[in-house]
């Protein structure tokens, strides 16, 4: 394929120029061509009608009507004159000077005067020119030349537009023929070149992009091999490093992700082996008697607290994939979110007197209601209020904020403690990310609270947001429209 596209850079980029040659060359042949033809016609134009305007001044001074006469006095003025006009001349120009029976009586040949040549005009250009027509064409006059030749026929009129004779100015069209073949060759060598110029720059330029997409390819195929780890390089600073570094970033999402997979895994896996074992151990030895029947009671209790967070990890795996297929539905309704707060905060009391917090809660007022799925905000106040709580710092302090934003309540859970690190911040809102790996505080997480949470408020069509110092504090915050706001929320 990278092959494919290289070839196709080359073959279009060489059609292009041969092209644009092509069209070139023929344009400026034609204009060349065009211009050089009407120079000779303007050329062999003016000096025929020079040639014979000379021959009748000289004409009309005399008593001559016979042509063939004339010269035979005045040859030597005639050749003076032949030659004057041909020594003039930039092009190289043959004059021809005929009778009235087309028989040429003198010519003037690169810068030779022969007065006695044996040559004779064809009849059909005489009995046009004896009529007193000039013309103008493109022939070999049957013989008289082995190329063709632009001529230009003037007649010598003697008084009362009689006729005598025809000057011919003729001009080879050979080397005009030359010099277009001549053009055609320079701009077919030129094209050469340019196409060699144009072929190693397109190997650059091509090896340029193509590179970095071989590059993704051998990623793309170590990816498929579980391989995440491994990066394009980023050259440049044009589209093909924008995409160069696009695909960095989804290696690094997929890395991330892969990693928060694995980590939700093994946390699922010591989540349900840990009570599961615990529950089969005390069921084997009550069964057995190894445990007297005085401390069934407490025993069973045990069992029964592991089995509810069996049931809890069950039910936020069930919740989480309800969510993903789109299966769960929210029920908008209004309620007030202070009075959960507080219920929520209420719920916390054992656990917050353990950790000797201080509580402060802030609220614009007593009573605030909002819109929304009354189980769901619960769900997400809980899980952000219980993460408050469990990575407080000793005797730090848990404040929890209600405050009215136009048509909006904003909500806000803030404790003092280690926070969250910078380089996790990102992802916390994905799902299976866990900022605790050691398992050190959060013994009972799988890494699904925050992206439940993040899911259920965008399901609200509103915001979550983190604002986190490590070392010093968390804040988490989102919004929910007020029970004022129209908003439509069908389908939800």
């Amino acid at each position: 394929m990278i092959r494919s596209v290289y070839v196709k850079y080359i073959v279009t980029f060489m059609l292009i120029i041969i092209i644009s040659m092509t069209l070139l060359a023929a344009i400026i042949g034609t204009i060349v061509s065009n211009y050089s033809e009407q120079t000779k016609y303007d050329t062999v134009e003016s000096e025929a009608k020079a040639t014979a305007e000379n021959l009748r001044n000289k004409l009309s001074r005399t008593d001559f009507s016979d042509l063939n006469k004339f010269g035979e006095e005045y040859g030597d003025d005639i050749k003076s004159l032949f030659q004057l006009i041909g020594s003039t001349s930039l092009n190289k120009v043959t004059l021809l000077l005929a009778d009235t029976n087309g028989e040429i009586i003198l010519s003037y040949v690169d810068g030779e005067v022969d007065l006695s040549p044996t040559a004779q005009i064809p009849k059909t250009i005489m009995d046009e020119v004896n009529n007193g027509v000039e013309l103008s064409r493109r022939d070999t006059l049957e013989g008289i030349f082995e190329t063709p030749h632009l001529i230009y026929a003037s007649p010598v009129f003697l008084r009362d537009n009689y006729v005598c004779g025809t000057v011919f100015a003729c001009s080879s069209s050979a080397t005009m023929d030359s010099f277009i073949e001549v053009l055609i060759k320079t701009i077919t060598i030129s094209s050469l070149w340019v196409m060699l110029a144009a072929l190693i720059a397109i190997y650059f330029v091509s090896e340029r992009i193509i590179s970095p997409l071989k590059e993704m390819s051998r990623a793309a195929k170590s990816f498929a091999k579980g391989e995440f780890d491994v990066r394009v390089p980023v050259i440049g600073k044009d589209e093909v490093a924008e995409l160069a570094q696009a695909f960095n970033n989804m290696a690094q999402s997929l890395e991330v992700l892969d990693e928060m997979r694995n980590n939700f895994m093994s946390s699922v896996s010591h989540d349900m082996r840990t009570p599961m074992t615990t529950i089969s151990g005390f069921i084997d030895c009550i069964l057995s008697g190894a445990i007297p029947p005085e401390k069934h009671d407490y025993y069973l209790h045990v069992i029964k607290d592991e089995v509810q967070r069996l049931s809890r990890l069950v039910s936020t795996l069930l919740d989480i994939s309800r969510i993903q297929a789109g299966d769960r539905k929210f029920v908008m309704a209004p309620f007030d979110v202070c009075e959960m707060a507080r219920q929520v905060l209420i719920s916390f009391e054992q656990k917050i007197d353990k950790k000797h917090l201080d509580v402060d809660f802030d609220a614009d007022a007593d009573n605030m209601h909002v819109i929304g799925d009354h189980d769901a905000i619960y769900q997400i106040l809980y899980n952000i209020i219980d993460n408050a709580v469990k990575f407080s710092r000793e005797g730090g302090i848990l404040r929890l904020s209600v405050k009215q934003l136009e048509k909006k309540v904003r909500v806000s859970v803030y404790n003092e403690g280690d926070g969250i690190p910078y380089e996790d911040q990102p992802y916390i809102f994905e799902r299976f990310y866990k900022t605790d790996k050691s398992r050190g505080k959060d013994k009972t997480g799988v890494g699904l609270g925050m992206f439940i949470a993040k899911t259920i408020i965008q399901a609200h069509n509103e915001e979550i947001s983190l604002n986190s110092e490590p070392g010093k504090y968390c804040e988490f915050v989102f919004t929910l429209p007020g029970a004022g706001a129209e908003k439509s929320r069908s389908g939800l």
